[in-house]
């Protein structure tokens, strides 16, 4: 990475400390292929069948740390921030992984991993179909199941109403309930 996009993320992330969405965004577009390839990195020793892709660990390391980005105070510290948060997503994955093999919870709370690993294959290509098919309702799962917000909270995250919120949430579900144990059975 060069100066020039040193000084980029320091003002970036001054503006982004500032609650500038815009500037948070561009933040993540210079640093994110730099992570991804970290992620991969901290995947090299993850067991064969893993199903968590670096992709997924870039992202769910960004909203963990989102709510913290005012914390930051320069670059550096931001990134190893970020690579903190994608460690214990990959540990978060293992314990889930194995707390998955002893239940099998439902698809009716958010944040139940519905029966599947979150991260599975199957899942994630059926949020890719739902993603063609509906994208606010894939909006609605991914804020509701990944990140585990409230209905008023993902209205407003939305801009949505909460009724909407709630008949997306519902017929996302069932939707998801129908499609992956379409693909479950075709095993």
């Amino acid at each position: 990475m060069n100066e020039g996009s040193r000084s980029d993320i320091t003002v970036l992330l001054a503006s982004a400390r500032s609650g500038d969405a815009a500037s948070e965004r561009q933040l993540i577009e210079l640093l994110y292929d730099q992570l991804r390839a970290a992620a991969g990195r901290l995947m090299r020793g993850e067991r064969p069948d893993h199903t968590l892709q670096p992709t997924a660990v870039v992202h769910e390391a960004f909203l963990r740390i989102r709510p913290h980005l005012s914390d930051a105070r320069d670059r550096n510290h931001l990134l190893a921030a970020i690579r903190r948060a994608m460690r214990n997503v990959l540990i978060d994955y293992a314990r889930r992984h194995r707390a998955q093999k002893r239940q099998r919870p439902s698809l009716d709370s958010p944040r139940a991993p519905l029966g599947w690993d979150p991260w599975s294959l199957e899942l994630l290509e059926a949020l890719d179909e739902l993603g063609g098919l509906d994208g606010r309702q894939l909006a609605v799962v991914q804020c509701r199941f990944f990140l585990g917000l409230t209905v008023e909270e993902t209205a407003e995250h939305l801009r949505v109403s909460r009724s909407t919120v709630e008949k997306d949430w519902r017929l996302s579900r069932a939707w998801l309930r129908e499609r992956l144990s379409a693909m479950d059975c075709s095993d």
